[in-house]
């Protein structure tokens, strides 16, 4: 049996870079739907105005996982 040794198993703990690529591989997703949701004028608003806020919500969780993961250095 072949073993993937870059995904981790299913009950294994995900470290902060782990979640860090995760969650930006999710935000480069939702802006690539976004950019194809409005290429067309018929779009569904709702969905858009939900993938926005999924988004920005994405954009925040990363900023604060990259304060976590780099040290500060005024310390």
């Amino acid at each position: 049996m072949i073993s993937n040794t870059e995904q981790p198993a299913a009950n294994e703990p995900m470290t902060p870079q782990m979640r860090l690529s995760v969650m930006q591989n999710r935000h480069r997703s939702i802006d690539q739907q976004l950019h194809e949701l409005q290429a067309h004028p018929w779009g569904d608003r709702i969905l858009i105005q939900r993938m926005k806020k999924e988004k920005l919500r994405l954009r925040d969780a990363i900023e604060r996982l990259r304060d976590e993961l780099v040290p500060d250095l005024d310390a």
